[in-house]
């Protein structure tokens, strides 16, 4: 990945708070708002769910997914200033206490939800970025 690309990205992750996930249920895709964090390399993409959700019955039961990151401000003019970037991948649930601090530090007001005995850490192992800003410019990323 190009220097300057990776360096939008990192911006783009380190800003935004929440993301939208797509998983996929027997019979229908299903979307969720989510909290999220984004190791340093951009190869893994982590967020908390509780284990009695809609989507980690569906993360279990298929393991692909999609999540969409962006920077619109409902705006007019974000048709060219906003950046949006999708992720594909494969998750796991992952217990690490490493990304645990580093979560709390960028997500503080999720402490009590994080050490919940039913929250579950997601790992998105990501195998392609698609990237879209200025309206129109679309580039996809294979890691």
């Amino acid at each position: 990945m190009k220097e300057l690309l990776k360096q939008k990205l990192n911006k783009l992750f380190q800003e935004q708070r929440f993301a939208v996930i797509a998983t996929q249920g027997k019979n229908e895709p299903y979307t969720n708002l989510v909290s999220f964090l984004v190791n340093e390399n951009l190869e893994k993409i982590y967020f908390p769910t509780s284990k009695k959700t809609q989507k980690f019955k569906n993360l279990s039961e298929n393991s692909r997914i999609s999540i969409l990151i962006d920077n619109r401000g409902n705006k007019p003019t974000d048709i060219k200033n906003a950046m949006a970037v999708t992720a594909t991948g494969l998750t796991r649930e992952k217990q690490d206490e490493k990304i645990i601090k580093l979560f709390l530090k960028k997500h503080p007001y999720l402490e009590d939800f994080i050490n919940s005995s039913d929250c579950a850490m997601i790992e998105i192992s990501i195998e392609k970025y698609f990237i879209v800003d200025n309206f129109q410019n679309v580039r996809t990323v294979n890691l």
